[in-house]
């Protein structure tokens, strides 16, 4: 997968090899039953909680 986005990444796991490549982030998650950490709410998101349950938790927080 070619993937060499320029998009600023709003993840804080920063030593993550797909740290800004969006599209390698999606598959990853995927394959692994999980969301990208931006679709997280800011504060979800550093819990680096990426299962589904927990984004299903964060959105009707919001």
């Amino acid at each position: 997968m070619n993937c060499n986005n320029t998009v600023d990444c709003s993840c804080t796991y920063t030593s993550c090899s797909r740290h800004g490549k969006c599209c390698e982030c999606v598959a990853y998650h995927r394959k692994n039953g999980e969301a990208p950490g931006c679709l997280f709410s800011k504060s979800a998101e550093k819990s680096y909680d990426r299962s589904i349950a927990n984004l299903y938790k964060d959105y009707m927080n919001r």
